[in-house]
């Protein structure tokens, strides 16, 4: 989108990863105007693909570390200032729209707790990146805020003696505590906002009270006391996921054999609405045709006895042989079409699904469209790892995780239920701005209380870094 465009909406990502989220959102008309990330390459991911819309990220608006803009006031006010002459946007005067995080779920994922040892959560210092979400929101007042996360949370313990749950009523507490602001939750399956995944997500949305009265209308939260889609904070499903076939047929390489180790023009030209779209860049009027440039179709090189198990899935309904059968994360082929809806979720490990038609894992390249990245979505860094360099020791206070391709595209929001929830937001925000147009506030009030937030600040600094 045209960022130069006075009619766009504003958005702060936090915990970004490799851009997922801010793409969605992007597409319905959200600038991200600041991001963090912690993950060199992750953000690279995120910064590569908005620099020529959106130049300004990359120069002066990233963050890696959340730290930074929760304990340095003094970094934190100043990007507050800038924002208002780059951006034009007032946030002491609550004009920035949206804020959205979704901090590391390593520590609240079932599975990827028990690939990175066994160790009390609240040992883990990403679990509790949700602490310094909500603080920020306290500072850039936000009309609205999301927060995602995994299943997993909702029934998480901080320690194996604690209580079922313990983890998600902390979360609701923090985020029920931030003054001025509404919040519900949902559980939400992206299969059903066109991802081809079930991939349950936990969706916690909090409006403003300002931003809530003009909408007393259009949301409704007394409808339910939980539920978010119900008080139409969040949308209701909007279709149906599409079928990998459709997803994914267009790059099968008929000359593909393994040991082949990539295809980097298309082989095909798109034959599904979904494949077109998927292969048109932003600044193309068309999408990509056969023979045009095809980028990350890398090929991973298996075992003979790799193919020869894959083929057997293959052709026998996704059946593993006897001899390889293993308690562990067993592989599944993905079904050319979806009986029942998917039922599949993307992870950081690619070895978990086997292509539809061919003896081989997926590539990086497909593993994206599965979560909905269109082709001309570049990733940084690795193209894959594995062991302690991916999952850490919280064992021995090892922290640290490498971020491959593969991880990267896993960790993210699918673009299509993040678009869902952009253009729900969108319509949302939109409608308040323009009430709020027709009833200005008073001018008066507002510079009064923006004068004492100021006195506050040199009579009592102290608290400006207390969460």
């Amino acid at each position: 989108m045209d960022y130069s465009d006075d009619k766009s909406l504003t958005v702060i990502d936090l915990f970004a990863g490799c851009g997922g989220l801010s793409l969605g959102l992007e597409m319905a008309g959200f600038n991200p105007i600041l991001v963090n990330e912690l993950n060199k390459d992750a953000m690279q991911s995120y910064l590569i693909n908005r620099k020529t819309a959106n130049p300004l990220l990359e120069s002066k608006y990233s963050v890696h570390d959340v730290k930074t803009l929760v304990l340095d006031n003094d970094r934190r006010n100043y990007l507050i200032a800038e924002m208002q002459s780059d951006y034009g946007i007032d946030i002491e005067g609550g004009e920035l729209d949206l804020l959205v995080g979704g901090p590391p779920c390593q520590g609240y994922s079932g599975i990827g707790y028990r690939r990175s040892y066994s160790v009390d959560r609240k040992q883990m210092p990403s679990n509790h990146l949700y602490e310094d979400m909500a603080f920020l929101i306290k500072c850039f007042k936000p009309r609205m805020f999301l927060f995602e996360n995994v299943r997993g949370l909702l029934t998480a313990r901080w320690s194996k003696t604690g209580d079922k749950g313990e983890i998600w009523n902390d979360v609701q507490s923090k985020f029920n505590s931030i003054p001025g602001y509404e919040t519900r939750f949902s559980l939400a399956h992206a299969k059903d906002y066109g991802t081809p995944q079930n991939r349950p997500r936990v969706l916690l949305v909090g409006v403003r009270d300002d931003t809530r009265k003009q909408l007393r209308d259009l949301i409704d939260v007394n409808a339910h006391p939980v539920d978010a889609i119900d008080a139409r904070l969040l949308p209701k499903p909007i279709g149906t996921a599409p079928d990998i076939r459709d997803l994914l047929g267009d790059l099968v390489d008929p000359k593909y054999q393994n040991g082949l180790r990539v295809t980097d023009r298309y082989p095909h030209d798109p034959s599904h609405p979904l494949q077109k779209r998927l292969r048109k860049s932003p600044s193309a009027k068309k999408p990509s045709k056969a023979g045009d440039e095809l980028t990350e179709h890398e090929y991973s090189k298996h075992r003979k006895d790799i193919v020869e198990k894959f083929l057997y899935m293959i052709e026998n309904n996704g059946e593993i042989p006897k001899a390889n059968r293993t308690k562990k994360f067993a592989q599944r082929v993905l079904p050319p079409k979806w009986e029942n809806g998917p039922t599949i979720t993307a992870t950081s490990l690619p070895a978990d699904y086997v292509h539809f038609s061919q003896p081989r894992i997926l590539t990086v390249r497909e593993w994206a469209r599965l979560q909905m990245f269109p082709d001309w979505y570049q990733f940084a860094g690795k193209r894959t790892t594995g062991g302690i360099r991916r999952a850490g020791n919280p064992r021995e206070g090892i922290f640290d995780r490498e971020l491959p391709k593969y991880t990267q595209i896993g960790n993210a929001v699918p673009v299509s239920l993040a678009k869902a929830i952009g253009d729900h937001f969108s319509e949302l925000i939109r409608s308040s701005k323009s009430r709020e147009e027709s009833h200005p506030p008073n001018f008066l009030v507002v510079a009064m209380v923006r004068l004492w937030r100021k006195v506050k600040e040199k009579l009592f600094p102290f608290q400006q870094s207390a969460k």
